[in-house]
């Protein structure tokens, strides 16, 4: 796989996986940390990752 699209396919893991946890763990509750934040968190990171892929291929594409 190209990293771009690995980079998109990641991103895209991510950002479903932290939006599952933001939707679907509001009543769990462990020491730590919460679910949710870390939902928030992962779709954030997932959408940061689904962008830089995006770019990277759109840079590979202009520099051809």
């Amino acid at each position: 796989m190209v990293p771009a699209s690995k980079n998109i396919a990641e991103g895209a893991v991510c950002a479903v996986i932290g939006l599952a946890l933001r939707l679907f763990t509001e009543d769990v509750h462990i020491p730590v940390f919460t679910l949710t934040k870390v939902g928030v968190v992962l779709m954030a990171v997932g959408g940061i990752q689904l962008l830089y892929g995006v770019y990277q291929t759109f840079s590979a594409r202009s520099a051809e």
